[in-house]
């Protein structure tokens, strides 16, 4: 017997549907000079998709890259909103303006980096301060 479906979603693009999937990342600010417990008050949530293995999803995030997006918020700052960008010269940084790279923050070796639970990245902001941050959690973004 021969059935066709005519609506809904096929395997084929049920499993690309969940290959595109995409993780909010929290990264909150860890230890440093002036907060030596670390701080969940200073971080990120970036919404951008992994591989099974929690390592950024470069292939899915060109499919996808207009809702990789970044929060940064800062104790007695407003939220700055961005995006997360592929650079020309193959660094992955936040951006938060489209129209210049000067406000950049280089995320130091993303791609390389497992996005699990208690894993560092380091991020240099736009005036050169580098800090180091703690992956807090990692869910479902969608």
């Amino acid at each position: 017997m021969l059935i066709k479906a005519s609506r809904g979603v096929s395997g084929e693009d049920e499993r690309k549907e969940k290959d595109m999937s995409l993780s909010l990342i929290r990264l909150e600010l860890a230890r440093e000079k002036d907060h030596p417990n670390g701080s969940p008050l200073h971080g990120y949530e970036i919404i951008a998709p992994l591989d099974e293995s929690g390592h950024l999803d470069s292939i899915a995030w060109k499919k996808q890259h207009t809702r990789c997006t970044v929060r940064r918020f800062w104790d007695g700052e407003e939220d700055r909103h961005g995006e997360l960008v592929h650079t020309a010269r193959g660094k992955w940084a936040i951006s938060y303006d489209p129209n210049t790279d000067l406000d950049d923050e280089p995320i130091f070796r993303l791609d390389r980096h497992l996005l699990g639970l208690g894993n560092y990245v380091s991020i240099t902001e736009a005036d050169n301060a580098q800090h180091t941050y703690r992956v807090a959690s990692v869910k479902a973004a969608d």
